[in-house]
């Protein structure tokens, strides 16, 4: 899901979530190594690459925050 926005990403299970982190981290080396051989035509797709896994990795430590407020 290319397009999923903070919202719908926090209804997701934590399973998934990290399968998608994982997903975002491959799909960002294989647009690297797209660049660093010049056959990345579209650069917009790096940033965004990048966001879409610091989007994912906030929502991850926000899950963890909550779950350590909620042990205290």
């Amino acid at each position: 899901m290319a397009d999923a926005k903070a919202p719908d990403i926090r209804r997701w299970d934590d399973e998934r979530l990290n399968n998608e982190i994982n997903e975002a981290y491959r799909a960002l080396f294989t647009l690297r190594f797209q660049h660093a051989s010049r056959q990345l035509e579209n650069y917009r797709e790096l940033r965004n690459a990048r966001r879409r896994i610091a989007r994912l990795r906030t929502i991850k430590r926000e899950r963890e925050l909550e779950f350590a407020a909620g042990e205290e």
